[in-house]
């Protein structure tokens, strides 16, 4: 019924693609202000393009911060070195919005939903943990200096062919003027696919298939906050409400419910009810009861009494359970909010 194709491709991207910028930034923004207000409201964009970052939304909070600042300081840790003009437009929050939330209410309508399988230790697709793994060891490559040409713009992607494993690997990776593209597809190899992937000798190859990739981030491409809602989740194998994470409080369903959906499925794979779970619930603005719950298996067996009976869908109450009103969101905006152990929406528990 889902995540059965015989061959799929999944991709992940670096902290510095310019999407990703933007999503560390409006993340940081909500912890600055959950660190001091716990029920803060937040709803923060942000749009990066050729030297300038606007940062628009809503924010209700009794914190005292300095978003442009902050996104300043994200975008240096990051590893840019350019200028910044930071444009700040986020505003209150609407009244009208706030009504409904007051009591518990869904921030916002929509379908959220969550997966888990059991073909990995992180109960993801194997696709898409290949791509998180080769994109997390580009950075750290780059961090730690082993190949100091690199910069911090990059991307990766794997092709899984059921039965084989990866098929075809790629990264393309921002990289100094002076080093040639044979050094770099050499030292890759050595240092990226061989240790992330193990044997690769029967798995395609390709580095920075342009040709060159010297100009990056901002200065090559524009940034926005949740354009890499697949990257986020399970690597586009399953389906998706539309509503991406970043830089919204756990009020916005559109975040907190997809957590508690992976929470879920994860726990009915755990506890053996299921080798692959599909789990889905969607809100009406305002009303505090989804208006639907849903959970089946890869075969098609219905396990939504199971969900039911064991996760609480009302926003105060995943709120609560998954304690998302602490700053803990700005490290979830890098290598996907899933399959990292910590997390609370990760943790295993008896159903």
């Amino acid at each position: 019924m889902f995540h059965l194709l015989q061959k799929y491709t999944t991709e992940s991207v670096t902290s510095g693609h310019p999407d990703k910028v933007c999503d560390q930034i409006s993340d940081a923004i909500l912890d600055a202000c959950l660190a001091q207000d716990p029920h803060a409201r937040v709803a923060v964009e942000s749009f990066g393009s050729h030297g300038t970052l606007m940062l628009g939304g809503e924010i209700k909070t009794s914190a005292e911060i300095d978003p442009e600042k902050i996104a300043r300081d994200v975008y240096a840790s990051i590893g840019y070195t350019d200028e910044l003009k930071v444009l700040n437009t986020i505003a209150k929050q609407s009244p009208d919005i706030a009504q409904g939330v007051d009591i518990g209410g869904a921030g916002d309508q929509g379908i959220m939903y969550g997966y888990a399988t059991d073909e990995t230790k992180e109960f993801l697709p194997e696709g898409a943990v290949a791509a998180h793994a080769l994109a997390r060891q580009l950075e750290k490559l780059r961090r730690d200096s082993t190949l100091p040409w690199l910069r911090p713009d990059g991307k990766t992607q794997v092709t899984i062919d059921n039965g084989r494993g990866v098929v075809t690997a790629l990264t393309s990776t921002q990289h100094a003027e002076e080093v040639s593209q044979e050094e770099i597809r050499v030292k890759l190899i050595e240092h990226l696919f061989a240790p992330v992937l193990g044997d690769i000798s029967n798995i395609e190859i390709l580095v920075n298939p342009t040709g060159k990739f010297v100009i990056g981030g901002f200065a090559a491409d524009a940034g926005l906050t949740g354009r890499k809602i697949m990257v986020d989740t399970y690597g586009g194998l399953v389906p998706h409400g539309g509503g991406a994470f970043s830089g919204k409080d756990a009020t916005k369903v559109d975040r907190s419910a997809a957590y508690m959906c992976r929470f879920a499925a994860k726990n009915l794979v755990g506890n053996g009810y299921a080798k692959k779970a599909l789990v889905s619930v969607a809100y009406a603005i305002g009303r505090v009861e989804p208006v639907m719950i849903e959970a089946f298996d890869d075969t098609g067996k219905n396990l939504t009494e199971i969900v039911i009976k064991n996760f609480d869908f009302r926003p105060r109450a995943i709120i609560e359970r998954l304690g998302l009103n602490r700053p803990i969101f700005r490290e979830t905006a890098t290598y996907g909010h899933f399959g990292v152990l910590g997390r609370p929406w990760e943790k295993l528990i008896k159903i």
